[in-house]
C-alpha cells in the first residue's frame, strides 16, 4: 500500500472512501502524431490514475520519453512536451499506485535497453507472483532500479533464451501469475496482450492505417479512432509495418472479467466486454430498486459515480430523480492545513447538500460502493443536516468484504466495513434510516445473466465473495509483506 497525501482526502473527500484502479494504458503505432494522441488518450483514461503519467515514443532510431507526477493535463498539455515525443509509435500510462510508492521511478512506462534491442512496457494490473519472481531474479544478479510489479517483466525478458523479442516478451508471461493488460513497444513493433482470465480489460481501435490498444473505448473516441475489438484472454496482439497479427500462446482458462469495471472503474461512455456501461449501471439501480424498494420522496444520487444507478432506481420506483448533492468541478487542493476540524469541513468543498430539494424530504441515497464506510457516514450526516427527515442508502454492489489483489487499491480487510459487521451494523453504523446492497444475483441479472453460476462463475467478484480465480502466491507465502517494506523504505 501506498502513504497517501493528507491533502488528498480536502482535495476529493467523497472518492478518498472509493476503491481504485490501478491504471490506464494507451498505444499506438503507425500515426505521424502518435505522441499528441497518446497524451489525449491518457486524458481521456484520466479516472483510472491521477498520481502520475508517462510517454515513451518511438522515432523508429530512438525512444523518447517524458514521465511526470501528476495529472495529463498538467504535465502534457505543452508543444515543447510534445514535440518531444518524437515519431510514429507511442505507449502510454495513467498511474494510480498499489504495487511500488509514489515516486517518479516507479512511473511507467518502465524502458530498458536489452540485448534484442529497446523495450518500453505499460500495464494495469497485479502481477500476484512479482515478489517471489524478484527475490529470484535478485539472488541471479538482477538490480532493480523500482520497486514496480511491471520491472519484473522487464527482468523476465532480458533473462528469457529466445532470440526474437515478441517471443522473449511471451517466454516472460508465461512465468507470470496475475492479472494484467499489458501494451508494449520495441524498436520495430507494438505488442499488447491480456491474462488468460482477462481480468482487466483491453481493446483494439484503428485510425487513418494505425492501430491502437488501450483500456477502454472513450480513449478511442477523443481521438475519432474506430473501436475494432476486445483483445481476447491470453491473446497476444502484434503490430509492425506488415500489419496486425494475433497469437494465443497461452491456455484460456474460464473467462472472469471484472465485474467492479462494470460498477465503478470505467467510463460511463465506454463499452467495456461489450456491454454500454452506462446502461448496465441503470439496469443495476432497476434491480436494486425492484429489490430493495423504499417509500420515499425522491432518488438522490452520490456524485458522480452513483448517478446511472440512482437514474434507474428512479425510473423502477417511479420516484423523481433528484441533485440533491451538488458537486463542485472546479475546487482544486486546499492550501489550508488538514487540522481535524478543516478536514471535516472539507467535505463541502467539492460537495454540497442541495438543501431546497431535501429539506423535510425522505430521500433515497444511491451509491456504488461502501469501502470503509466513512465517506457514507459523512454524506448521511449531511443530507440530514440539510432537512431531510428520512435517509435511506442503496448501493449499486454487493457488499465489499475482501481484499482485490488484482489491481486494485483496496485496504486490508480488516478495515472494510462488511467485513467487519452485518447489515444492521453497517446501517447503525452510517446513520442511515435503512441500509440494502444489491444481491449477487441480482447484480448478474442486471449484467444480461440469469444469475451467477456458482460452478463457473462469469466474471471476478473476489472483492464480494472471496472466490479468488487467480493463484494469490505472494500473498499465500507472505512475500508481499517483504515487498510493502521494502516499498515503504
Amino acid at each position: 500500500m501506498i502513504d497517501q497525501n493528507p491533502l488528498d482526502a480536502l482535495c476529493d473527500p467523497f472518492d478518498d472512501d472509493k476503491l481504485h484502479e490501478e491504471c490506464g494504458v494507451f498505444s499506438i503505432y503507425g500515426h505521424d502524431e502518435a505522441g499528441a494522441l497518446t497524451a489525449l488518450g491518457l486524458h481521456a483514461l484520466q479516472h483510472r490514475g491521477q498520481e502520475a503519467a508517462g510517454i515513451v515514443s518511438l522515432d523508429g532510431k530512438r525512444f523518447h520519453s517524458h514521465k511526470a507526477m501528476g495529472k495529463v493535463g498538467d504535465n502534457f498539455s505543452s508543444g515543447e512536451v510534445i514535440d518531444s515525443l518524437k515519431g510514429r509509435a507511442a505507449v502510454g500510462h495513467n498511474r494510480y499506485a498499489t504495487t511500488g510508492g509514489t515516486v517518479i521511478r516507479n512511473v511507467q512506462p518502465i524502458y530498458a535497453d536489452l540485448a534484442n534491442g529497446g523495450l518500453a512496457v505499460a500495464h494495469n494490473g497485479n502481477l500476484t507472483n512479482a515478489s517471489a519472481l524478484r527475490k529470484q531474479l535478485v539472488a541471479e544478479g538482477s538490480i532493480f532500479q523500482s520497486t514496480m510489479d511491471t520491472e519484473v517483466i522487464i527482468h523476465l525478458v532480458a533473462n528469457s533464451k529466445k532470440t526474437k523479442i515478441v517471443d522473449s516478451i511471451i517466454d516472460a508471461m508465461d512465468k507470470i501469475v496475475g492479472a494484467y493488460s499489458l501494451v508494449g513497444l520495441t524498436s520495430k513493433k507494438m505488442v499488447g496482450m491480456r491474462d488468460p482470465y482477462g481480468v482487466r480489460p483491453l481493446v483494439l481501435g484503428s485510425l487513418d492505417g494505425a492501430y491502437i490498444l488501450t483500456s477502454e473505448t472513450c480513449a478511442l473516441d477523443i481521438i475519432g479512432a474506430k473501436f475494432v475489438r476486445d483483445v481476447e484472454p491470453g491473446e497476444v496482439i502484434v503490430v509492425d509495418e506488415k500489419g496486425l497479427s494475433s497469437i494465443k500462446p497461452f491456455s484460456n482458462p474460464s473467462k472472469r472479467f471484472c465485474i467492479f469495471e462494470h460498477i465503478y472503474f470505467a467510463r460511463p461512455d465506454s463499452v467495456v466486454d461489450g456491454r454500454s456501461v452506462y446502461n448496465v449501471r441503470k439496469d443495476i439501480g432497476r434491480q436494486l430498486a425492484t429489490e430493495n424498494p423504499v417509500d420515499a420522496d425522491a432518488v438522490i444520487p452520490v456524485p458522480d459515480s452513483g448517478t446511472p444507478a440512482a437514474i434507474g432506481y428512479a425510473e423502477q420506483s417511479g420516484l423523481p430523480f433528484e441533485l440533491g448533492i451538488i458537486r463542485n468541478h472546479y475546487v482544486g487542493r486546499t492550501f489550508i492545513e488538514p487540522t481535524d476540524q478543516i478536514r471535516n469541513l472539507g467535505v463541502k468543498l467539492k460537495h454540497n447538500a442541495n438543501r431546497a430539494l431535501i429539506k423535510g424530504k425522505r430521500v433515497i441515497l444511491v451509491d456504488d460502493s461502501i469501502v470503509r464506510g466513512t465517506t457514507s457516514t459523512k454524506i448521511v450526516q449531511m443530507v440530514r443536516d440539510a432537512g431531510a427527515t428520512e435517509v435511506h442508502m442503496r448501493i449499486a454492489s454487493p457488499p465489499t468484504s475482501h481484499s482485490c489483489f488484482y489491481g486494485v487499491d483496496t485496504p486490508t480487510r480488516q478495515k472494510l466495513l462488511a467485513a467487519r459487521f452485518d447489515l444492521d451494523a453497517m446501517c447503525k453504523f452510517i446513520g442511515a434510516d435503512s441500509l440494502h446492497f444489491i444481491s449477487l444475483d441480482g447484480l448478474y441479472v442486471a449484467m444480461g445473466e440469469e444469475g451467477r453460476n456458482d460452478e463457473q462463475p462469469q466474471f471476478c467478484d473476489a472483492c464480494f465473495t472471496g472466490d479468488y480465480p487467480i493463484d494469490l502466491v505472494d500473498h499465500e507465502s507472505g512475500t508481499d509483506d517483504e515487498l510493502t517494506l521494502l516499498q515503504e523504505s
